[in-house]
């Protein structure tokens, strides 16, 4: 059942893979932050500058994806997992935008700087504010469970295309289109 589907333009599958890396990178980040408390001082300087780089880049992708319609799902995919797909695409660039948008709340209602690297600060967003920083350090930790969880089952979505379905859906996002080595000839897209 090797069915083609399209595939998506390159700047999508670039920013696909280096996101995907980076929001590994950041949950592992963000385990390693309250389990190693002699590393906590490192993985907090890694963590604010990569959150605002997955902020702004999930910004170029809504652009993107807003600019180039992702290729279509087989035809014969049912309607139930259609929606699911969609929807799960959606709540994931909705955790991506939200994560780095409370965090950066979180440590403005703390009163915390927000330190990108020496002698750059973020602006505040949200005044200081001990109860809402209480409750945005929680919503922040429920958000990063239901990323995990998404992500968890975007990724077997995606094995399950390619391990089972055989259906070119996995593979429109991993490759472009061109010659049969899988090198990318659609630069232009």
């Amino acid at each position: 059942m090797n069915r083609d589907t399209g595939h998506f333009n390159l700047t999508a599958r670039v920013l696909h893979w280096l996101m995907a890396a980076m929001i590994l990178t950041m949950l592992f980040v963000g385990v390693g932050m309250v389990a190693a408390l002699q590393w906590r001082p490192m993985l907090v300087d890694l963590h604010r500058p990569l959150g605002i780089a997955i902020l702004l880049l999930v910004l170029v992708r809504l652009y993107n994806r807003l600019r180039h319609r992702p290729p279509p799902l087989p035809a014969d995919l049912p309607a139930w997992q259609a929606a699911a797909a969609h929807a799960s695409h959606w709540v994931l660039y909705g955790l991506m935008l939200a994560m780095p948008l409370v965090g950066w709340s979180m440590l403005s209602a703390g009163g915390y700087p927000i330190v990108m690297w020496s002698g750059f600060n973020l602006p505040a967003i949200v005044p200081h504010d001990p109860s809402l920083y209480a409750a945005l350090r929680n919503a922040h930790s429920l958000l990063a469970y239901a990323l995990f969880a998404t992500v968890v089952v975007h990724l077997s979505a995606a094995l399950f295309h390619l391990w089972v379905r055989r259906d070119g859906v996995f593979q429109a996002m991993a490759k472009g289109p061109g010659r049969a080595d899988g090198l990318d000839t659609d630069k232009h897209r």
